[in-house]
């Protein structure tokens, strides 16, 4: 039996508070009021005997006790968010067949829990799985070999398909560790490392691009990469900078210790990442994977990726069901 002041409530409260470093944003996130927000984290310090956060600086800081309870905290968060997750799916007992398409920034995170969390619910139903760049994947659907896909959202609708927009992805800069870049005069710093781009054929190369092109900023076209991995990884070993995306680069965490995260020197640009169904073929299924997906994300991605850049705030976020 928990404490009456250990909450539900409180734990996601604390957890928001962590991220944001402040109270009153933490409230908004949450819909609280900033007293009674204040008043749950007064009530959990309590409760527990110890103080949570040092409140003489601001951001606000954990003490050594809050850091040590957060860490338990995600823990219970993500397993509580994972079961609200897997239970969501309801009924897809009743299809033959399902041809799904996931990007693949996916594969290390979130594919395998959502591919666990289906396979309780197809029992007698066909199952296809292909991971793949977005560009593919959606290519997929429009020629009807998927049912169903999980991508960055195209320029242009897919013809026929329905979509359900899953998580804002915002574009960021990548640089090695310790790079001093001074406020204004990125661009001109950067000049003497190599551009890192990505592959122009996948869609993500291609907005980059676009983004440079709409700002008249020329870089040295001399590496192309299609390997999101291998991109982070030179950007770790100082051989050059990349515009990359939170995404991508939780995909390649193992490096993120050598690398420094920047807002984009230019017009702020991002990317939708979305579910995708051919509507008078799917039924239901999509709005409850979609539903699942999103409680995986904010356990999977958001809190992750504001720990090694909490200036990401709202930029790096879940988006709401429509309607």
């Amino acid at each position: 039996m928990l404490s009456k002041g250990i909450t539900l409530r409180a734990l996601e409260l604390f957890e928001a508070i962590a991220q944001t470093g402040t109270v009153a944003e933490a409230a908004r996130l949450m819909d609280l009021s900033l007293p009674a927000a204040s008043q749950q984290i007064s009530n959990l310090e309590t409760t527990l005997g110890t103080t949570l956060f040092d409140r003489a600086h601001r951001p606000l800081r954990l003490t050594p006790a809050g850091r040590v309870f957060l860490h338990r905290v995600r823990d219970a968060l993500s397993q509580i968010r994972q079961a609200r997750a897997e239970l969501t799916v309801l009924d897809i007992s009743h299809l033959k067949s399902l041809r799904l398409g996931v990007i693949d920034d996916f594969d290390a995170e979130l594919t395998p829990e959502l591919v666990i969390a289906l396979a309780k619910n197809l029992k007698n139903c066909r199952f296809r799985l292909t991971t793949a760049p977005s560009h593919e994947v959606t290519a997929l659907l429009a020629s009807r070999q998927l049912d169903i896909v999980i991508a960055a959202a195209p320029q242009d609708p897919v013809p026929g398909a329905h979509e359900h927009r899953l998580l804002r992805d915002p574009y960021v800069l990548a640089v090695p560790r310790g790079l001093s870049l001074p406020k204004g005069r990125e661009i001109d710093t950067l000049t003497a490392l190599p551009f890192l781009r990505y592959d122009r054929n996948q869609l993500m190369g291609r907005q980059i691009e676009a983004h440079l092109a709409r700002h008249r900023v020329t870089l040295p076209d001399r590496i192309e990469i299609d390997s999101n991995q291998s991109i982070i990884a030179l950007v770790a070993n100082g051989a050059g900078f990349s515009i990359t995306t939170p995404l991508a680069l939780l995909r390649a965490r193992s490096f993120l210790p050598q690398i420094d995260i920047h807002p984009l020197p230019l017009a702020a640009m991002s990317r939708t990442i979305s579910l995708f169904a051919l509507s008078q073929e799917a039924g239901n299924v999509p709005a409850e994977i979609a539903k699942m997906l999103r409680a995986m994300m904010t356990a999977r991605l958001i809190g992750p990726a504001k720990e090694f850049a909490p200036w990401l705030a709202d930029t790096f976020a879940v988006i709401p069901a429509q309607g």
